[in-house]
This record gives structure tokens, sequence and C-alpha cells, in this order.
């Protein structure tokens, strides 16, 4: 009798509970109701109400994270074609944070990277346009427009006091994903810069790799993943996988059970072991990320550069009733060691930083790669 007792005390409280957070959800929709009748009548402008209604919605979905994100029926459609290859702009991977537009990467051959822009700028005028207090998809739909136009991005960076100003032109961006060519004193290094993981990579990525394995007497390999933004999971996966024998890639970990996966490499290393330094900077992130720390963890790579982006969630993109969207974070990625990439990133084995001010990739004054050529060739 005790026992029933406490059960029906249990589910009378949770009762309460419930019904409690309901009546304080209807109070703060009656609130915010009475503050957009307040703007209404009384603000010193004429206000769209619409246009205030979407930034409404989207100070909710920001509120979250800086990745979640309500997209308007035009934006929506120009979104679409995000992890194809191919779409127009300057060429920049970006994020928010504290409110402020952040370029996560700026994306190889690109109108941004040749105009110099880095992984970590703020970036706070587009144009004449101060990004404060913008949504970072209205951020995007401010630096796109017609191709051969020009815009003039203001930037912060770290250690310099003025803000940077940088004039760039509008391009059609057809990302190459990879780049390859033999390196060391010998000539037995394969060298692998991978840009993006987008829909082909993992072709173009492994067909370079089986060819070098067959033709050439390779004895290593160093697999470039700075200034790589990310993208598609399924791609980081597949070329992970290539490199180790068997053993967790990742995991992903949400509120659903369906976003709650782990992933797996199947037996045989595909390059026998041969030794691998992979280089990441700060503009490495999300799949980037992924690849790096799998090989890290598993101690199949060196990992040599800079502390990567941290950029470990898995958006979701959902189409709304209004023909617009919203990117909403479901999951977290995990790497092998249980340890989040989110916000924190992938610490490098060995810290070696972009110290060139005008550094270029792949170059004499490439003090990164230089310094894996040196650890191979020592």
């Amino acid at each position: 009798m005790k026992k029933i007792f406490i059960l029906i005390f249990i589910i009378s409280n949770l009762d309460f509970n419930y019904s409690q957070a309901k009546e304080d959800i209807y109070k703060k929709i009656d609130l915010f109701g009475e503050v957009l009748e307040n703007i209404k009548k009384d603000y010193v402008d004429e206000v769209d109400q619409s246009e205030m209604m979407d930034s409404a919605i989207n100070g909710v979905l920001q509120s979250l994270d800086p990745y979640s994100a309500y997209m308007s029926p035009e934006l929506f459609k120009e979104m679409q074609t995000d992890t194809r290859g191919e779409f127009g702009g300057l060429g920049i991977e970006i994020g928010m944070e504290a409110g402020v537009v952040k370029v996560i990467s700026p994306i190889d051959d690109t109108p941004a990277a040749k105009a110099g822009i880095k992984a970590g700028d703020f970036i706070i005028k587009i144009g004449n346009e101060q990004v404060q207090g913008k949504s970072l998809m209205e951020a995007v739909k401010l630096m796109r427009g017609p191709v051969g136009t020009s815009i003039e991005l203001t930037v912060r960076r770290k250690d310099i006091k003025k803000p940077l100003k940088f004039k760039i032109i509008r391009k059609i961006i057809e990302v190459k994903s990879v780049n390859s060519e033999i390196l060391g004193r010998e000539k037995n290094l394969g060298y692998i810069r991978l840009k993006s993981f987008n829909e082909n990579s993992d072709k173009q990525f492994l067909n370079i790799v089986k060819k070098y394995e067959k033709n050439s007497k390779i004895n290593g390999y160093i697999l470039d993943l700075r200034n790589n933004p990310g993208g598609l999971l399924t791609q980081a996966i597949n070329i992970t996988d290539f490199f180790l024998n068997g053993g967790e890639i990742v995991s992903t970990k949400g509120r659903n059970a369906s976003e709650t996966r782990k992933f797996f490499a199947k037996k045989g290393d595909q390059i026998k072991g041969k030794p691998i330094i992979v280089l990441i900077n700060n503009g490495s992130a999300s799949a980037s990320e992924i690849f790096a720390g799998a090989l890290k963890d598993h101690k199949r790579a060196i990992i040599l550069g800079e502390n990567s982006y941290g950029k470990g969630s898995v958006q979701s993109i959902i189409p709304l009733r209004n023909g617009g969207g919203m990117r909403l974070t479901i999951s977290k990625y995990y790497l092998p060691s249980g340890d989040s990439i989110s916000e924190v990133g992938v610490t490098p084995d060995i810290l070696i930083e972009e110290s060139e001010k005008n550094f270029k990739m792949n170059t004499k004054e490439d003090n990164q790669l230089n310094y894996a050529l040196s650890l191979f060739n020592s």
C-alpha cells in the first residue's frame, strides 16, 4: 500500500511539473505577443513585422549554438547547392562566434584565399553593411552576388590592431578536392592535399593513393588537411577506413536513438602500415577533425601543425511549410577516445604554427610542410 501511495505521489508530481512548465511557456508566448504589440504601436520607425518575426525565429535558433539557423524560402533554395562541389561566391566557410561572423576556413584557390582571408578572421563589415546583429544566413546572402562583381570585406585579425580590408571578386567556386605530388630527397613521399570532403572526394583521394602504391616506391605519406572546412561525414569515414586496420572511426550522439551511432573501419590497412603525417591548422574543421582525430587516437599517424577549429556537430536541414528551412544541430561527434571535438578540436602531436606573414601552402615558406619533410628525411 505504501509503495502504491509513493507511485501515485510521483506521478502526480510529474503531472504538476509538466502542467507548470506548459503554463510558463504560454505565459512567455503571451509576453512575446505583448512586446510585438508595443513595437507596432510605439516604436519610432515603422517596422516590417514579417521581417521581425524572421529575426525572432532566427534568434531562437542561434541561441542554441553557432551553426543552427533559419533560412528564408529564397535563401533555402540557394543553400541546396552547398555540398555539390560548385557554387557561387567568395570561397569561404563561415560560422558565428559571440554574435560575430568568423571565418572557419578559406577554400584553396578561391577568390577569398587569393585575397588573403585567413581562418580565424572576424568579418565586421560586408560592403557598407555592419555584420554585428545579422544572422549567419544574412551574412552569406550579402556575400553572394552576380559572378564578376566585387565586394569589400572588413575583418579583424588576431594580433593586428587595425581592421583589414579585402576587395574580392565573386566567382563560380569549383572545389577540386585533391592535389598531389611526390616529394622528399629521394622523391619517395606521397604528398596529398585534401581541400574538402565533397561528394567525390573519396574516389579522387583513394585513386591517387592506389596509383602511388601500385606504380611508385612510396615510403610514407604527408596528408594535408589545412584549411579543409570539412563536408560530408560519409566521405570522412571512407577515407579514414582506408588507413586503419579495424576499430572505431567516430561516433555521433544525439537525443534521438537514430542520431546515436558508431562507425567502424574494416580490417585491412591499405598502405600496410607505412608512416603518415597529417597536417592540420585552425582552418581544419568537421570531417577533417574526424579524420585527423581517428588516426591520432589509433596512433596511426603523427598530427602536425596547429589546433583544429573545433566544429564537432552534425546539422540537419529541415524544410519548413513556408518553403524555407532550418539548419539544426542534431548530434555531436566523438572520437574513438570518447573525446568531443566541439569547441575543442584536435590537438596536434607536434605544434608548429604558421608564423610567416605572407604564408602560402606548399612553397619554400611553408614551415609546417618543411618540418614534416624533415621528420621523414632525418
